[in-house]
């Protein structure tokens, strides 16, 4: 998954009802039906935001006799966690940063 995919996929998980389908798809795959029952949207939409998802590389999809079935791309989910866990890194390093700086600075006024 490229650069400008992972940002596909985070601009795609920015809505609630992409991030609960994805949830339901960590349960393993599903058809388009299932992924729609329970959710306080019309399958209309349930497809409308599996195409958001499959666009961003997050989900693909298999056709199984009349019916569609989907499930995570986890390689695509894996690029997405080590972005994020590059971010974390970054801002845990940023904080011992300036926590050293402060204590430094206090070592320095006693």
């Amino acid at each position: 998954m490229g650069t400008d995919r992972a940002g596909d996929g985070w601009g795609a998980l920015a809505d609630g009802t992409r991030r609960a389908i994805l949830e339901r798809l960590a349960e393993g795959p599903q058809p388009v039906g299932r992924l729609a029952a329970g959710l306080p949207v019309t399958r209309s939409a349930v497809s409308q935001h599996l195409k958001v998802l499959k666009d961003a590389g997050l989900v693909s999809e298999q056709a199984e006799g009349t019916r569609r079935i989907y499930r995570l791309n986890p390689t695509a989910v894996a690029a997405l966690r080590d972005q994020l866990d590059t971010y974390w890194q970054r801002a845990l390093g940023g904080y011992k940063d300036v926590a050293e700086d402060s204590d430094d600075s206090e070592e320095e006024k006693s």
